[in-house]
């Protein structure tokens, strides 16, 4: 039984060193194509401010006026940026004065009539852009902006009369998109007026809040 097992053995061995060797070709293989997959990706939309330089637009607010209390402030401003950090700018406002202390305590007295009441002015300002950066309002919007500051001159007409009018202030301004833009004023107009009697240099604190368009 032992000499069977053996020779069946023997015979098996034997077949397999018998079999040809076949090396596999390197055509033989089936590769798969090699995919290279792009990244994808995320559309960005960034809003590019537009080049044109000139800037329209409204206010309104409140504007003291010494002597005559406060009452409101409607106007139009027109600006021209030079540069970057540089503008001119040209604004022309109307407000109704009030009645002064003196009217109110003497019992009817007037010292203008319903037309002189009507004060309107004008003046050409230089502006200096000075922080501009960036405003965010949550964690999803970031809006082009910051402070500047104005000088200029002009002319204030009310009680018959035009005052030469010295102008200052400062304001903040809130680019929305790109032709939209918020302001927030905060102005003092000093004039000379003997109005009331004596010569004196009198300061109108103008505080105001408009929205422009860039043309």
């Amino acid at each position: 039984m032992e000499g069977r097992i053996q020779r069946i053995l023997l015979i098996v061995i034997g077949a397999v060193l018998a079999a040809p060797v076949y090396a596999a070709q390197p055509e033989d293989l089936e590769l798969e194509p090699l995919v290279v997959r792009e990244p994808e990706r995320r559309e960005v939309d960034v809003d590019a401010i537009d080049s044109e330089d000139w800037e329209i637009g409204v206010f309104g607010g409140l504007m003291n006026v010494e002597d005559f209390g406060t009452n409101s402030v409607v106007g139009v401003r027109l600006a021209y940026h030079v540069t970057e950090d540089l503008f001119v700018e040209g604004m022309y406002g109307r407000t109704t004065l009030g009645e002064t202390s003196f009217e109110r305590l003497s019992g009817g007295a007037q010292i203008l009539t319903d037309d002189e009441r009507d004060m309107s002015y004008y003046n050409v300002s230089v502006g200096w852009n000075l922080f501009p950066g960036e405003s965010f309002l949550g964690r999803r919007w970031a809006y082009k902006g910051g402070l500047y500051l104005v000088a200029g001159a002009g002319s204030t007409e009310f009680g018959g009369d035009d005052r030469f009018t010295i102008n200052a202030g400062v304001g903040y301004r809130l680019i929305a998109t790109d032709w939209l833009a918020f302001h927030v004023d905060v102005r003092d107009h000093v004039f000379k007026s003997d109005l009331l009697g004596t010569s004196e240099t009198r300061h109108n604190i103008e505080f105001s809040g408009g929205l422009t368009l860039f043309f």
